[in-house]
């Protein structure tokens, strides 16, 4: 019998940044593990990840619900996981005074709560070499208006990581803070205002620098990495 394929998690796979980095990975010898809400849309990735030569396990759950998060971690099961993903996200853009409890809550449940459990409680089955990968966003670094609710997330989501990191470095675990700029995703069709698509970089191009970033020398740890057009940021 073969070498059993190394496992990685992916949240948010359905589409976009989730969907190229599952596309990326699937000739690199890695068991898919794929989460997304929308079961058509996952199963056009794992379609995917089958014409790239890879394969995929799917798995669907909304992160902001606590009992369908526990589903997710328990079916990842107990064997033993290369690397976390941690992508999925959701974006509530509009003036903070319009901002409702219930999308307040549902930001910080998707944005940070979910990363923190997946994280917590899948890290015993990470082993030294391992890698969590955390999609952030510029909007991590920066205040941008009508944006308060996605920015609080991820300036949280990055101080959450970085702390863990220095948690995990003594076991030889990474962990890599991925910063794009705006990308072209499906998430902008519900965005008010015009936004300068042409500018905006591909999901192909930040999968690229997830796949650099895992593939370093088990003892180099590239931390974060900065994504963008040339052109500056949106």
């Amino acid at each position: 019998m073969g070498a059993e394929m190394d496992r990685c998690l992916i949240t948010g796979a359905s589409r976009g940044i989730g969907r190229a980095i599952a596309v990326k990975l699937a000739g690199s010898g890695y068991q898919l593990l794929l989460h997304g809400r929308d079961l058509e849309a996952l199963e056009q990735t794992s379609a995917a990840v089958a014409d790239a030569g890879g394969q995929a396990q799917l798995i669907t759950a909304d992160l902001a619900s606590q009992t369908e998060l526990a589903v997710l971690i328990d079916a990842v099961g107990d064997k033993p996981l290369k690397l976390l993903v941690n992508n999925a996200g959701v974006a509530c853009v509009r003036p903070f005074e319009e901002i409702s409890r219930d999308d307040w809550l549902r930001t910080l449940a998707v944005n940070v709560t979910a990363p923190f459990l997946l994280t917590q409680k899948l890290v015993p089955l990470m082993r030294e070499g391992a890698s969590i990968v955390n999609l952030l966003s510029v909007a991590a670094r920066t205040g941008f208006p009508n944006w308060s609710s996605y920015c609080m997330s991820k300036f949280a989501l990055e101080g959450l990581m970085q702390s863990i990191r220095e948690e995990l470095r003594p076991r030889k675990i990474r962990v890599v803070n991925i910063y794009p700029s705006a990308t072209k995703t499906a998430m902008w069709s519900g965005v008010e205002g015009e936004w300068p698509v042409e500018r905006m970089i591909s999901p192909e191009e930040v999968a690229e620098a997830v796949h650099y970033a895992i593939n370093r020398p088990s003892d180099v740890l590239v931390e974060n990495i900065s994504v963008g057009n040339i052109s500056g940021t949106l």
